[in-house]
């Protein structure tokens, strides 16, 4: 609009590694992870669109799973008071080996009101204080964790839509009042690849406790860093701000878990309060640099 700093932000939320399993989840894992990128940012007022590539829907199980995954549309964007304004659908996509695993890319469209405090994902400065907003769960079916070693899994993440709809809430509030320095949704990868991802953007490490994140059934270093539990998101907040933070998060799971450190490293302590991971910033960045190149080698 001219004259105005409101803009837009556009977010996308898709895991066809969840259709593997359950298409109803998978559609709504898919929802909430769009909603969340676009809350990271700033973003509120949200619409949706989505994108259905399906096999053959003639077929008895084919048709059920994208009903299922329907259903979940349905609901979940009701829950959110999200509606969906647009969409385009892709059947049929089959072929001698079978039909494509049910995938659903969910677009999300939302009002940014001042795009001069969008918030981005990179740290900003040592000595800033890490969150973890929301509840970790033992849900890695689908994950990308369990998809590295071998695994498909069958408990993939489910969406607590009260709970959500109170976090993202709060978050926009946060954001709102200038107290949150960087955000990012934990998503594919979970705890671990959210908070490499923060420091090697910004050029800083990060120190997190692993003792400290709010989680339900989890006794395991590798689940709690890699679970994907939906409408999670990972908080720098600056030094000096962590008191105005906690009172407004005071109705929703999180946890002061680490702050952000001068030394470029990724440094994780454990359930037994020892260092499980300690790797620095550049081997994280090459690591995730080198599947754009197509293997594991590639610079």
């Amino acid at each position: 609009l001219k004259d105005s700093w409101r803009g837009l932000a556009i977010s996308c939320g898709m895991n066809p590694n969840y259709g593997r399993i359950d298409p109803y989840w998978m559609a709504a894992s898919a929802i909430d992870e769009a909603i969340r990128n676009n809350v990271a940012v700033g973003g509120r007022r949200i619409a949706l669109l989505d994108n259905f590539t399906w096999g053959n829907p003639e077929k008895p199980d084919r048709l059920g799973s994208l009903v299922r995954a329907c259903d979940a549309c349905y609901r979940f964007a009701k829950a959110f008071k999200t509606p969906f304004i647009s969409g385009k659908d892709s059947l049929y996509n089959e072929s001698p080996a079978g039909p494509v695993t049910p995938t659903l890319l969910i677009t999300a469209i939302g009002i940014v009101p001042d795009i001069r405090i969008a918030v981005s994902m990179d740290v900003k400065a040592p000595g800033s204080s890490i969150y973890i907003v929301g509840k970790t769960y033992r849900e890695l079916g689908g994950s990308e964790y369990y998809r590295l070693m071998g695994f498909c899994g069958k408990r993939v993440p489910k969406v607590r839509p009260a709970q959500a709809r109170k976090t993202f809430r709060a978050l926009t509030r946060a954001i709102d009042l200038g107290l949150v320095s960087a955000c990012h949704d934990l998503s594919e990868g979970g705890l671990a690849v959210a908070a490499a991802e923060m420091a090697f953007s910004g050029g800083y490490g990060i120190t997190l406790d692993l003792r400290r994140v709010p989680a339900e059934n989890l006794s395991r270093n590798d689940f709690l860093l890699f679970s994907e539990s939906n409408s999670r998101f990972l908080v720098e907040v600056p030094s000096g701000c962590e008191h105005n933070f906690e009172a407004l998060m005071s109705n929703v799971y999180h946890a002061k878990i680490g702050e952000v450190a001068k030394a470029p490293r990724l440094c994780v302590y454990g359930l037994n309060g020892e260092v499980v991971v300690d790797a620095p910033l550049s081997d994280l960045l090459k690591a995730w640099k080198s599947f754009l190149g197509g293997g594991r080698g590639g610079d």
